[in-house]
């Protein structure tokens, strides 16, 4: 079998796995490209995607409530504001330069701002940048799904998805040059197998 239909055999199939898997993964990374764009720009959505980080009363740590103090009052504002939230804490991340703590809820996306001094409510906010976020890395499907399984497959398809069109794209654009380079060896080997015209064009050349 000449050299360049071979090629020709191997590129229809790059080109039918270009197709099939630019159908399932495309819309992934679509999704991952456009979620992704949203992140990078957060800080400048103007207050679209993250809200204000306000200021407490002292940074001195010597002067702060406990832990125990924060969670209390932010669950119970929780409680007044939203009753049938679930209350299961995620984590509290604290602010020492700007005297605050952040709760922030694990099956919702309501983020409750504490004064470190006082543990006074100073803000609640609503996190769309986290929901963005957990659809970026597909960790939101393991709401439903055991363990880390949801984000695993999405990033696992998205990523093997994203690898095999960049090598099957490589060889669509590479494969044809194979083939071109091989008719004008072919041509230049063999000029009595081209048509009478093309021979007699090349030897007036």
């Amino acid at each position: 079998m000449p050299a360049s239909k071979k090629i020709a055999i191997s590129t229809r199939r790059y080109r039918k796995w270009h197709r099939n898997v630019a159908l399932i993964a495309g819309s992934l990374l679509l999704l991952v490209s456009i979620t992704g764009i949203l992140l990078a720009w957060k800080k400048n959505s103007f207050g679209l995607l993250q809200a204000k980080t306000a200021t407490g009363s002292s940074n001195m740590p010597a002067s702060w409530q406990s832990i125990a103090a924060i969670q209390h009052a932010a669950v119970h504002h929780l409680q007044l504001q939203q009753p049938q939230a679930d209350t299961i804490i995620d984590r509290i991340d604290v602010r020492p330069d700007n005297g605050i703590a952040k709760v922030i809820f694990k099956n919702h996306y309501t983020a409750i701002q504490v004064d470190l001094g006082t543990a006074e409510i100073l803000l609640m906010e609503t996190r769309r940048a986290d929901l963005i976020e957990q659809i970026h890395d597909g960790s939101i499907l393991d709401r439903f799904l055991p363990g880390n399984l949801g984000k695993l497959t999405i990033s696992s398809i998205s990523g093997f998805g994203l690898l095999i069109l960049t090598i099957s794209g490589f060889y669509l654009w590479f494969n044809p040059q194979q083939i071109r380079k091989h008719k004008r060896g072919h041509r230049k080997k063999h000029p009595h197998d081209l048509p009478p015209a093309t021979v007699s064009d090349e030897m007036t050349a």
